[in-house]
C-alpha cells in the first residue's frame, strides 16, 4: 500500500508536470505521467532533470523548488538538479488553442468513450477538450487535442487512466491535463480552458469551487 508520504510526493510530481506542459516534448510528458501512475516515479525522477539540462529548458525559482521537493526524495541526481538553467525573461508562448475541431468531427469516438467512462463520476468535475497548434513548428503540423479534467480525486491515477484510454483509441501521444481543485491552473491550462468544449461532467466539484 502507498503511504501518505509517497502519495504527497506523487502529487508534487503531478503539479510539476502540469507546470511543464507545453514546455517539454509531449512524448516525454505523457510517458512521465504514465510512469508516475504506474508507481515508477523513481524512473521519472532520474530522467526528467537530465532532460531539462540536455535540452536547456530553464525553470523559474518556484518551479525549481517544486522540482527539488518532488524529485530529490525519489532519487533524482542532485548534480543534475543543480545544473538546470534558470529561466530567463518571459517564456515565449509557442502554442495557441481553439475550441474548433479540425475537419469534420461527427461521430467523435474519443468524446463518446470519455463521456461513457467519466460522466457522473465523483472524482470528476468537468471534462473538456481544446485543440492546440504549435506556432513554432511547421504549418503542416496537425492540431493536437488536449483533454482537460477537473478532479477532486487523485489526479495522478486519473491522468494515467485517461491516457490509457486514449492510447487504446489510437492516440499514441495523449495529452491529458488532470487539474486538481486545490491548485490554480497554470497559464497554459487557463488558455486551453478558455478555448475549450465540454465533453461531459462528473459529480465532483469544479476548479475554483468552494
Amino acid at each position: 500500500m502507498t503511504d501518505v508520504a509517497d502519495r504527497d510526493t506523487s502529487l508534487l510530481c503531478h503539479e510539476l508536470l502540469l507546470r511543464l506542459a507545453g514546455r517539454i516534448p509531449d512524448e516525454s510528458l505523457w510517458r512521465y505521467r504514465d510512469w508516475l501512475a504506474g508507481d515508477a516515479g523513481d524512473v521519472m525522477a532520474v530522467s526528467l532533470p537530465k532532460q531539462l539540462v540536455r535540452e536547456r529548458i530553464g525553470l523559474t525559482d518556484g518551479d525549481h523548488r517544486l522540482l527539488s521537493e518532488a524529485l530529490l526524495p525519489m532519487g533524482a541526481d542532485p548534480a543534475a538538479v543543480g545544473a538546470i538553467l534558470p529561466e530567463e525573461g518571459t517564456p515565449r508562448r509557442r502554442h495557441t488553442f481553439t475550441a474548433a475541431a479540425p475537419g469534420d468531427d461527427k461521430g467523435d469516438s474519443t468524446a463518446l468513450v470519455l463521456g461513457a467512462t467519466l460522466r457522473g463520476r465523483s472524482d470528476v468535475g468537468e471534462v473538456r477538450d481544446s485543440w492546440r497548434r504549435d506556432t513554432i513548428a511547421s504549418s503542416s503540423e496537425p492540431e493536437q487535442r488536449v483533454i482537460l479534467v477537473n478532479t477532486g480525486g487523485n489526479p495522478v491515477e486519473l491522468a494515467g487512466e485517461i491516457q490509457r484510454i486514449l492510447r487504446a483509441l489510437g492516440n499514441h501521444t495523449p495529452m491529458v491535463e488532470a487539474l486538481p481543485t486545490n491548485i490554480d491552473p497554470p497559464e497554459y491550462h487557463e488558455r486551453a480552458l478558455t478555448a475549450s468544449n465540454l465533453i461531459c461532467t462528473g459529480s465532483g466539484e469544479l476548479v475554483g469551487s468552494n
